[in-house]
């Protein structure tokens, strides 16, 4: 007996704007048809410089380079702050999205800086890792390590609190800040306070049910999600022992993590791989917030960032930053 799998309604604001989209957005990601995308998106995507980043003096914006993996190039990091603040203030140490084959670190920086650093008055880092298939894994990921571990290991030069850093991420992103959490528990390595997690990329697999789906809906579908996992582990690609670093959603212990902040839509492929990492992290004993957001698609608030929806979702986000600031001893800006 077949099941069923008719999708989630999208959010009616969501949907139409999911509706206007060209083909050309909605193009799935293939082998054949890669290359060509991934050279729109870097002549496409925004990249401010770090002028602009600085809004008129409103940020104090450095790009840095500072050494990676072993046997690696250095690592970009765009590291910024509200400009006045006297230090040390937390840091926002973030993963950009783009299915780890597109996207910069530096496209993301607008909205975090309006939206988390200069009301919580946090610091940010952006990490410039990486992309595939000209890197594997685990080279964007060690990338992300190694630019960790200079952070932690300057607080002092960055003037930021060693102890209250939040990893965090978006999509492929997410999938990298849910890895680096793993990996630096595993290594030894700076302990997060806490790990902020967007609509995550955690599974190679792609036998949920979500998957399934929402095949051909939306902006990201398991044709898309494919390619980009092929392009990222090549041959180990599915591969039984794949280690947890490489895809989250095959660790068997998530025990001693930082607490998380998981969301995703009910209209994102991603939303049973998300869900069941969240439940993981309960049933291994810690500590994890889930907003599954009613008819929302994958990326839904970056293509429609005006819809009530959107607006919760970011709104929830901010709260659970100010939460987990305020828990670990961090004056809370907005209460004067």
């Amino acid at each position: 007996m077949s099941v069923r799998r008719t999708p989630p309604p999208f959010d009616p604001e969501l949907g139409a704007v999911l509706a206007a989209l060209g083909a050309e957005a909605r193009e799935p990601v293939t082998s054949d048809n890669l290359a060509a995308l991934q050279e729109r998106d870097a002549s496409a995507r925004p990249r401010p410089t770090a002028e602009e980043l600085r809004a008129d003096g409103r940020f104090e914006v450095a790009e840095l380079s500072v050494p990676g993996p072993p046997d690696g190039p250095d690592v970009t990091l765009v590291s910024a702050r509200p400009a006045g603040l006297a230090g040390p203030l937390p840091l926002l140490y973030y993963m950009h999205g783009g299915a780890m084959v597109m996207g910069n670190a530096w496209s993301v920086l607008p909205r975090i800086l309006r939206e988390w650093a200069l009301p919580l008055e946090l610091a940010v880092v952006s990490v410039e890792y990486r992309l595939a298939p000209r890197a594997r894994y685990p080279q964007p990921l060690e990338d992300c390590y190694a630019g960790l571990v200079w952070a932690a290991a300057h607080a002092a030069e960055l003037d930021i609190d060693a102890d209250r850093i939040v990893i965090g991420g978006k999509s492929a992103g997410g999938g990298l800040a849910a890895a680096l959490a793993l990996l630096a528990r595993d290594r030894g390595g700076p302990e997060a306070l806490g790990q902020l997690l967007l609509c995550p990329m955690l599974d190679d697999r792609g036998a949920t049910f979500s998957g399934r789906q929402m095949t051909g809906i939306g902006v990201w579908d398991l044709t898309s999600n494919a390619t980009a996992w092929k392009a990222l582990l090549g041959e180990r690609y599915g591969a039984a022992d794949l280690p947890p670093y490489a895809a989250p959603a095959r660790a068997t212990d998530l025990a001693g993590l930082p607490p998380a902040y998981v969301e995703v839509g009910s209209a994102d492929m991603f939303r049973d791989e998300d869900v069941a990492y969240a439940n993981a992290i309960w049933q291994a004993g810690g500590q994890a917030e889930l907003h599954v957001w009613p008819g929302a698609y994958h990326g839904f608030d970056g293509l429609a960032p005006r819809a009530a929806l959107s607006l919760d979702a970011r709104d929830a986000r901010t709260r659970w930053l100010r939460r987990l600031l305020a828990q670990s001893g961090r004056r809370d800006p907005a209460a004067g």
